[in-house]
């Protein structure tokens, strides 16, 4: 338990993800440890001028793109492998999975080419060659396009991805379930379309049956 711990949190705007961020930092620091909570894109200085860029100002995929990873690779440098190297748990809302479904399924941007920048932006001097950092668990908060809009309605004025149509969530979920297709063992899906209290049930569940809470 002394070892850090990577969780990310995935899910189109208005699932809910980021209401149980908190909750699921304080069941860790209630059980000694210590947490780093951040956000993709952002989480450092540099990151959070890239993502008031990328969520707002008109740009292409590729410069989109880019820009999500060039946020990523400061954001890993500064905050998330330091804090793991402390032994922190860390809780990040989103991280590259959402790139995929983003940029990937709901952009339709190359996805070899955001596996290459995946790839150059994740290797670090921490692990072993060729590996990437990847969270050890995503939880992937799953919810109708037409739900999350309801949500958000009137919450506050959309950015560049929130004010996209139905079709295009729709794309975005597409690409979430392609990455936990593709790396099941790391992603647990939580049936975002439920009540708080049920929704948090799943969370921790999937938190304790993997021997990180009691």
């Amino acid at each position: 338990m002394s070892q850090g711990l990577f969780i990310s949190f995935e899910g189109i705007d208005g699932a809910g993800k980021s209401t149980h961020v908190e909750g699921l930092a304080q069941a860790f620091r209630a059980a000694g440890r210590n947490v780093t909570v951040t956000r993709e894109p952002g989480g450092t200085p540099l990151a959070e001028q890239l993502r008031a860029l990328a969520l707002n100002a008109p740009m292409d995929p590729l410069t989109e793109a880019l820009l999500m990873f060039a946020a990523r690779r400061d954001h890993l440098g500064q905050v998330i492998e330091p804090a793991l190297a402390r032994g922190d748990v860390v809780l990040c809302d989103r991280f590259t999975d959402a790139t995929f479904a983003y940029q990937g399924g709901g952009r339709g941007f190359d996805l070899a080419v955001l596996s290459q920048l995946e790839r150059w932006v994740q290797s670090t001097p921490a692990l072993p060659a060729g590996t990437l950092r990847q969270p050890a668990l995503t939880l992937w908060f799953e919810v109708a396009p037409e739900v999350a809009a309801q949500r958000l309605a009137g919450a506050r004025a959309p950015d560049r991805f929130e004010s996209q149509p139905a079709e295009f969530f729709r794309r975005v979920l597409r690409g979430y379930e392609a990455r936990a297709q593709a790396e099941a063992g790391r992603f647990a899906r939580i049936d975002a379309d439920r009540p708080r209290e049920q929704v948090w049930d799943q969370v921790i569940l999937a938190v304790r049956s993997r021997g990180w809470l009691a």
